[in-house]
């Protein structure tokens, strides 16, 4: 069936409650940056954060390729969805309710939204009927188990905790039989399942207690069921469902929350009950993934509550929690090396999980460990090492390629630095005196191993950054002396100057160019030796104590860049525009943030629109400023030329 046409009050009702920042941060990883969130844009391959969300104006924008607009279009472009799919999606979620402008069209709408209201409606009568079922004598032997374990009544009924009874059709019949549940919806809802042989149905959860699973909104949306026996497995969940996809929930958000908020770190640990005991001991900023490896679409879900983005792992110290914590690495390795979590991990020590740590322990102590994780990287450099006999040949290059390789990954030179220095000094085996040498065999090898890694794949590099004061006043020196010791090239120059309207920032540079043309006016002769000329009066125009002087004279360097003439002129009058884009750039994004798009649309949109040129515009001086091999290979060998620049 179509979409239908949305009633205009809806539309404005979903837009009242739907924030932008909300909606962006279940899709990206958004930093505050004074009143406004940044992260990397989802609309193109972005590296350095351009896109840019504003709570204030409910707006996103991406400085960078120019996508912009509202919560609405932020989602129909994402999902490549319709305008009016997006607003019902948003509607469910906000649990605003809809009308249509077509009467026709209502009552199939209300029967497709009124579905998940009645799965909802179903899965909270089930875990009633799973609580009170633990309070009955066949529930006796379950709370038994949660009194041993050291749960509390409060932590209980805090939790939802209840009992599936042994029977094959206990839950069918009250659902299906006493409630007249349609057993279709049952079925959806992940509560029972069709017999393979026959006809019927049987239900899916038998003696085994029940944990229900909730999401954002404090809804039970599936379960989890613990074996009190030796059945398999000893764990089981609700199978994906129109409302419960495991791979995007975690358990104990809802309760996890504003704990998250307040200690500004998430926790996430492997199992139920690690969540409940160290909710129970006031621990309550920690979650738990549900049997499957931490992916990122969960971590930006935290993400979302941690100003510093602190997230710590703790799973299992056994092989199989080294393994998950290995394949939680993996999942957001790329968001970890771009920094954009801060991720650490403690394995607890004797292999314990924090639910069994805590039996023994206090908060407290517990506490203690979390402050003395290790760092993501920290850990897996550990446990590369781990065992190793670095004494042994094949045990030591075997290492030394494993660190290699997780080193080179690291985008940041200066933490690059710290961790080559860091590992040298574990290899040296003590002795001082090879950490220089295994320090600077690694940053060879890691050198080797970002050199084939780029080569291999294409350039995701960030753009490169501002031209800075001195590669600026690199590029105004090198036209200058172009101009000086080449009078071939002086129209260029003269022309280039005058087309892109530039001019030379630096007073010394300016007092330079003015002399200079003074010179070629008096002589009447294009081709002047101005050097010759400059030397006789530098002292007399008071120049010859500025950095100026140097330009008279050349290296080796600068004769190679007078003889690359035309590759110099592009280069450094692509760094001078630049420069001035870079300004425009500035002052349009502060008028932009300075304006209201309610009021003023279209001053906001042009002001929109000239960001989005200069920065397209930057990007094509940027790639100007470059010089490729192509570019050498055109121009003349340098030793022939050598001989007509020396004065």
């Amino acid at each position: 069936m179509d979409t239908p046409r949305l009633h205009p009050d809806t539309i404005e009702a979903v837009r009242d409650r739907a924030d932008i920042v909300d909606v962006v941060s279940q899709h990206v990883v958004l930093k505050k940056q004074g009143k406004d969130f940044v992260g990397l844009c989802p609309f193109h391959e972005d590296k350095s954060p351009s896109f840019s969300v504003s709570p204030g104006k409910q707006f996103y924008y991406c400085f960078s390729c120019g996508a912009g607009g509202n919560a609405f279009k932020f989602l129909m472009e994402l999902n490549k969805r319709s305008f009016a799919d997006v607003v019902l999606d948003l509607a469910q979620r906000y649990q605003v309710p809809v009308t249509t402008l077509e009467p026709a069209k209502r009552q199939e709408l209300q029967r497709q939204l009124t579905l998940r209201e009645q799965l909802y409606e179903i899965l909270a009568l089930t875990a009633r009927f799973y609580e009170h079922a633990l309070q009955q004598i066949d529930g006796a032997a379950a709370l038994a188990y949660l009194y041993e374990r050291g749960l509390s009544d409060a932590t209980i009924q805090q939790f939802q905790l209840g009992f599936a009874p042994g029977g094959w059709q206990t839950l069918y019949g009250y659902l299906v039989e006493q409630k007249h549940y349609p057993v279709e919806l049952v079925e959806k809802a992940g509560l029972i399942v069709p017999r393979q042989k026959g006809d019927g149905y049987y239900d899916r959860f038998r003696d085994r207690l029940m944990i229900p699973i909730r999401d954002g909104q404090s809804r039970v949306i599936g379960f989890g069921g613990r074996a009190l026996g030796d059945e398999k497995p000893k764990y089981l969940n609700s199978p994906d469902t129109e409302l419960f996809d495991k791979g995007k929930t975690l358990y104990g958000l809802d309760l996890a929350r504003a704990a998250i908020a307040k200690d500004d770190r998430a926790i996430v640990v492997e199992g139920y009950f690690d969540v409940i005991a160290l909710h129970s001991a006031g621990l309550e900023n920690s979650v738990a993934a549900l049997g499957t490896a931490l992916n990122a679409a969960q971590v930006r879900q935290l993400l979302r509550y941690t100003e510093s983005k602190q997230i710590l792992l703790n799973f299992d110290a056994d092989a199989a929690g080294v393994k998950a914590a290995q394949r939680a690495i993996g999942e957001v390795e790329e968001m970890a090396y771009r920094g954009d979590v801060q991720l650490r991990v403690l394995n607890i020590p004797d292999g314990k999980d924090p639910d069994e740590f805590l039996r023994h322990h206090s908060a407290t102590a517990y506490r203690d460990l979390i402050e003395a994780a290790p760092l993501w990287i920290d850990w897996q450099i550990h446990n590369l090492i781990e065992g190793k006999d670095l004494r042994q040949a094949d045990q030591f290059q075997q290492t030394s390629q494993a660190v290699v390789k997780l080193l080179s990954d690291i985008a940041n030179a200066d933490t690059r630095t710290h961790y080559v220095r860091y590992c040298a000094e574990i290899f040296s085996n003590g002795d001082s005196r090879l950490v220089p040498l295994l320090a600077e065999n690694l940053v060879t090898q890691v050198r080797r191993q970002r050199r084939t890694t780029s080569d291999a794949a294409p350039s995701r590099s960030a753009p490169n950054p501002t031209p800075s004061a001195s590669s600026l006043e690199q590029a105004e020196a090198a036209l200058l002396r172009i101009f000086l010791h080449d009078a071939a090239h002086r129209d260029e120059i003269r022309q280039v100057l005058e087309d892109r309207d530039l001019q030379f920032s630096y007073s010394h540079h300016r007092a330079l160019w003015r002399q200079m043309q003074r010179l070629l006016t008096e002589t009447d002769d294009p081709r002047v030796d101005l050097v010759n000329l400059l030397r006789n009066q530098l002292a007399d125009t008071g120049l010859a104590t500025t950095p100026l002087q140097a330009l008279l004279h050349l290296s080796e360097k600068t004769k190679r860049d007078v003889i690359r003439a035309p590759l110099i002129i592009r280069a450094a009058a692509a760094c001078m525009e630049k420069n001035l884009c870079e300004k425009r750039y500035r002052h349009f994004l502060a008028l932009w943030e300075k304006t209201d798009c309610t009021t003023a649309p279209e001053q906001f949109a042009e002001y929109q629109r000239q960001i989005y040129a200069e920065k397209r515009r930057i990007e094509v001086l940027e790639k100007d400023r470059q010089v490729s091999f192509e570019d050498l290979a055109i121009m003349p060998w340098v030793g022939e030329q050598y001989d007509s620049l020396d004065r």
